[in-house]
């Protein structure tokens, strides 16, 4: 009698008895992580046993079929001891889940009760419903486990559950997810991260500076550009380069007042020549102080200062229409990049929409015909989808973003690292920039192909811009659709 072998490849080294035949651990682990559509079923499940079913014994080849344990009529090996489920695996007899839930269990038990607190059990819901289990179990051990330390302590009521804990913690990454997570699950109020890093950040910068210029700046920071702010997060327009440019601004206001401070003036006594003479030592334009100096002069502190407006000038478009093409060539065949790499270039190339805009995109704009089409609501106007952009979009869909955890609730069509919260623009221009395409500059090119096709107001309503940028990107495309209004109102 010959000695058993494994029936998938050959191997001596049998692990486990199936109901036909012997497999060994490779490919039992192998076929559990690489489950397949069952040919019996259709059912997407490990493969391992032959078909009992006469009409199943072979393929096209001869070869035995091998299906699913529920159509072989036998009891899966693959299956968690605990909950019977086959996906996930992660031990030799539990699945990830269940491990996970174990481990968060044990984590969020409120001593008193000896329950899960009740306070954290959406943070327990969130994380054991996830849509890769193995991933919480990562973070619960990745060292050095800021966050699950902080969880078993407010679970244990030695931190209390509030923003008040976080504003007296480091503001790092570590401490700002668990922050996020808690908020996007409704453990916390709602908030807004890139607003609240400012005020430890501003109370760094005004530490060494004088009594007097430090109670200047920090009434500009928080009456004016912080405000400024939580009116853009309100309306749901805030983006990283709003920050940054309010971080800016307060660093300028802070490097005037050093200069004054250093030339014997202050904000209330500095004069136009002064002012002048900052500018020129400086080798600056004033944009960043153009804010802290309006400032002074609407708070009645000098209003002797002037800084002359400078129109913008008239849109410009730096890449020709060969490249802008070269560039959705690439993005429309190149699958080695992200799904959403691609599809925020290609909006931005052939839509002319910016990234800001692109990034807080719902699925609910995306609408899926039976016949194939797809069309995307970038403003009010659904507006089809090309060839193959049609397919990235769907395929995006079924694989899209990169959160685990707060994600599928808000619907973000590009939902990002950050519980609750969509994918930054940087993650995309990053990217895109990193293979030669600027999205600025292609999404000017985009308006200026863009206006000479269609009439100001409709360009306006379909892509969601102003009327007066949309005349403004018409006259640079040399296009008089002066006539266009008066026609479609007779």
């Amino acid at each position: 009698m010959s000695e058993p072998s494994c029936f998938d490849c050959g191997s001596p080294s049998i692990h486990t008895r199936l109901p036909h035949a012997w497999i060994c651990k490779a490919c039992r682990r192998r076929r559990h992580y690489h489950p397949q559509p069952c040919p019996g079923c259709g059912t997407t499940r490990p493969l391992a046993y032959r078909s009992t079913k006469s009409t199943d014994r072979a393929d096209d080849r001869g070869d035995e079929r091998i299906v699913c344990a529920s159509c072989a009529g036998a009891e899966s090996v693959f299956a968690c001891h605990e909950c019977g489920q086959e996906d996930h695996p992660y031990g030799a007899t539990r699945c990830a889940r269940c491990f996970l839930r174990e481990r968060l269990t044990e984590l969020l038990t409120d001593p008193g009760t000896g329950q899960i607190h009740t306070r954290l059990r959406p943070v327990f819901n969130e994380l054991v419903t996830s849509e890769r289990p193995q991933t919480g179990i990562w973070w619960l051990r990745k060292q050095p486990g800021i966050g699950p330390r902080l969880l078993g302590q407010m679970a244990r009521g030695e931190l209390e559950i509030s923003h008040g804990t976080f504003r007296a913690l480091p503001c790092d990454r570590a401490h700002n997810y668990l922050r996020e997570l808690l908020a996007s699950v409704g453990v916390l109020p709602a908030y807004e991260p890139r607003i609240e890093r400012i005020p430890p950040w501003l109370d760094q910068k005004l530490g060494p500076l004088p009594a007097d210029h430090a109670d200047l700046v920090r009434r500009f920071a928080h009456w004016h550009v912080l405000r400024h702010l939580r009116n853009m997060a309100r309306q749901g327009q805030l983006t990283k380069t709003m920050t940054d440019s309010a971080r800016d601004r307060i660093s300028a206001a802070i490097r005037f007042l050093a200069y004054l401070h250093a030339h014997g003036a202050t904000a209330a006594t500095v004069t136009q020549e002064q002012l002048e003479r900052y500018q020129i030592s400086h080798a600056i334009s004033l944009a960043s102080e153009y804010t802290f100096i309006t400032w002074l002069r609407r708070s009645g502190i000098n209003t002797r200062l002037r800084i002359p407006y400078v129109p913008a000038g008239p849109p410009t478009v730096n890449i020709s229409d060969e490249q802008r093409w070269q560039h959705v060539e690439r993005l429309l065949h190149d699958q080695t990049l992200r799904s959403y790499t691609r599809l925020g270039g290609l909006f931005t190339l052939l839509f002319a929409q910016p990234l800001s805009r692109i990034v807080a995109m719902r699925t609910s704009q995306v609408t899926m015909h039976t016949d194939g089409r797809v069309d995307v609501t970038f403003s009010t106007i659904p507006v089809q989808m090309p060839t193959v952009v049609d397919q990235i979009i769907r395929d995006h869909l079924h694989h899209r973003g990169q959160s685990l955890y707060a994600s599928r609730g808000t619907q973000w069509l590009f939902p990002g690292g950050k519980p609750g919260h969509h994918l930054q623009t940087e993650n995309i221009r990053a990217q895109l920039v990193a293979i030669g395409i600027k999205p600025y500059e292609s999404r000017k090119a985009a308006l200026f192909q863009l206006a000479g096709e269609m009439p100001a107001p409709v360009l306006a309503e379909l892509l969601g811009i102003p009327d007066s940028t949309a005349a403004d990107w018409a006259k640079l495309a040399a296009r008089d659709w002066t006539g266009y209004i008066a026609d479609r109102a007779r």
